[in-house]
């Protein structure tokens, strides 16, 4: 073992079966390697890195803070950048009126949502709503109380470490739902509804769901009018709907928030997280809707949950300020029509070699490979300079695939390149024996 993998030994962090490259520079959506050649990141580094990086505007956010301050507790110092960083991502998102509270990052921005939905539904009904209901294909965050409450496969606690939690209904696709071969439909959304009422309506806080799934299965959408029915069956009920949008928020799908696809399912709270750091500061939001909002700081209400030493950090609002400077700056009409093209490309290569499906919306696909086709077909594309980020844990064997999701801020020619290495490393290995 040289030093470098000695000293990387030392690190511990996830690691891959693909040698890592090491990476002098970078500008938008292109890493810079040693050996002088350049990479596409086509997965949008952790699916975060939504606007490439290097990027001016928040540069200049963050040079125009530092000198002014650089730490300052909100309930010290006036939280002037905090406030405007509040303003600019609810008008941003289409919730204007929307009351929020800033993290450090969307794992803790879930924890936040699961510790308000809880205090809020006790307030309005006096009674001890407890439960958290999840799907069997999701993926909420890397704390024991978000591990312990999701679906995710690969990520799931040993049984006796799970501290009792665990998914409560099967997510709206084939690898968890099955019909006997036929389809998900909105119909799907009654699991939903049985287990509400067989846990008890009153004993329920919320359904925590992710409205278009991430990387744990694959950017699997959900049928047609499945969350409206999740939205209708909550609100009979008095249970609280709030949608995982970490990973999907802030036009990774090609909206705004994913829900936006659909009519009738706007949820009472939303958790945000990736697209707003966008890989240059950790934060999460979890934006409260102005008819609820009031009950959190009601006269019988628990103490805020702690949103940590760093939340609304000066320097992190900056860097999101930046965040929201990029994706505004973003021309729309040419946006959508390149994250269509985006989608005919990969759905084009639907059952060619190795690949089983393509799903996705906007600038978030998943594409599906053989089993023990994963790795092979992630080297080729690498060969021909692009990284994108895989996919497990849906289904049984579980299903493996690639997750292709080039930073909002690609231009034509990024996403030509993306697309001839993905679809000529596809066509090598169909013809490898």
């Amino acid at each position: 073992m040289d030093q470098y993998e000695t000293r990387r030994a030392r690190l511990l962090t996830s690691t891959r079966p693909l040698p890592s490259f090491e990476v002098v520079g970078a500008d938008g959506p292109w890493l810079h390697r040693a050996d002088g050649s350049h990479i596409f990141d086509g997965s949008s580094g952790l699916l975060c890195a939504n606007v490439g990086q290097n990027s001016p505007k928040v540069r200049a956010r963050i040079d125009e803070q530092f000198p002014r301050y650089t730490f300052g507790g909100a309930a010290v110092v006036q939280p002037h950048i905090g406030m405007e960083l509040v303003d600019r991502l609810c008008r941003a998102v289409g919730r204007p009126d929307d009351s929020v509270a800033l993290t450090t990052c969307g794992t803790l921005g879930v924890e936040v949502a699961v510790g308000l939905a809880r205090n809020i539904t006790r307030v309005r009904d006096g009674q001890q709503r407890r439960d958290i209901l999840t799907s069997t294909l999701s993926y909420h965050g890397n704390s024991a109380l978000t591990l312990g409450l999701a679906g995710n496969h690969a990520r799931r606690p040993r049984p006796e470490d799970t501290l009792g939690l665990g998914p409560a209904f099967p997510a709206p696709y084939p690898p968890t739902h099955g019909h006997d071969g036929g389809r998900c439909d909105a119909s799907c959304a009654d699991e939903i509804a049985k287990e509400i009422d067989r846990r008890g309506a009153h004993n329920v806080a919320a359904i925590l769901i992710e409205p278009v799934n991430g990387s744990t299965g694959g950017a699997y959408v959900p049928p047609d009018g499945f969350l409206r029915r999740v939205s209708d069956i909550c609100r009979e009920r008095g249970v609280l709907v709030i949608h995982d949008e970490v990973l999907t928020g802030l036009w990774r799908t090609g909206t705004p928030l994913a829900s936006h696809h659909w009519q009738g399912c706007e949820p009472d709270m939303v958790i945000l997280s990736k697209g707003l750091g966008a890989g240059y500061t950790g934060v999460g939001a979890v934006l409260v809707s102005p008819e609820i909002a009031p009950l959190i700081r009601h006269k019988d209400a628990d103490p805020l949950p702690a949103m940590g030493t760093m939340a609304t950090h000066p320097l992190m609002a900056a860097a999101c300020l930046g965040v929201l400077d990029e994706l505004e700056a973003i021309d729309m009409p040419a946006f959508t029509a390149r994250g269509k093209r985006l989608g005919a490309a990969l759905n084009a290569l639907n059952g060619v070699g190795p690949v089983r499906d393509v799903r996705g919306l906007g600038f978030l696909y998943g594409m599906e490979v053989t089993q023990g086709a994963l790795w092979p077909l992630m080297k080729a594309v690498e060969d021909r300079g692009v990284f994108l980020y895989p996919f497990t844990g849906a289904g049984h064997p579980t299903s493996e695939g690639l997750v292709v999701a080039p930073p909002l801020t690609s231009t034509d020619a990024d996403i030509a390149f993306l697309v001839t290495a993905l679809s000529e490393a596809v066509t090598a290995l169909n013809r490898t024996p």
